[in-house]
């Protein structure tokens, strides 16, 4: 899937970029310019570019895709973790996994027989096979978008990206996977 090439935001200085030299207060900063603006539009612009195409052709929503995706990796979790590495609101886990088990993509079983204790989820066969047709086409679709940017660049937002996310989780108090 060939990228079109759009004109890109390529500044001349440092001058240019009002992240640079920023006080604690932020003065200057336009709502344009905050940082959680610019990776919501970017991830949004992302999914609906890179995402959207092969979840619509395997038939999924993008939700679905991430449920099925995070299953297929871990092969099978219980239904908390699945919330926590989706890091997606648990009514949205729950509903997509329920449409993902209607279409018999995947399998959820209590844990230790008891509902109480929470649900167990993993990929039915089918859901494997869609998985297995469908991982090739998403990963080109990925790598198309990354390779956008030059090795500098992509080694710069790898580790900028895993950073912001470990001092989210520090905020949080949350454990750091990375």
């Amino acid at each position: 899937m060939p990228l079109k090439k759009k004109a890109s935001f390529n500044p001349a200085s440092a001058d240019d970029c009002p992240w640079v030299d920023l006080d604690e207060q932020g003065t200057g900063l336009s709502v344009d310019d905050f940082i959680t603006t610019l990776v919501v539009r970017t991830g949004n612009s992302l999914r609906r570019v890179v995402t959207l195409p092969y979840s619509d052709q395997f038939g999924l929503t993008m939700a679905e895709w991430r449920m099925l995706s995070v299953v297929a990796e871990a092969q099978s979790l219980p239904f908390s973790e699945l919330v926590k590495r989706s890091e997606t609101d648990k009514s949205l886990v729950s509903r997509a996994l329920r449409l993902l088990e209607t279409r018999g993509l995947v399998i959820l079983e209590p844990v230790d027989g008891s509902p109480r204790r929470g649900l167990t989820c993993r990929l039915s066969q089918e859901g494997q096979a869609l998985y297995t047709r469908a991982m090739p086409v998403a990963q080109r679709a990925q790598a198309a978008m990354i390779r956008v940017l030059n090795d500098e660049e992509r080694r710069v937002l790898y580790k900028t990206l895993h950073k912001l996310r470990r001092a989210c989780r520090d905020e949080e108090g949350g454990p750091d996977d990375e």
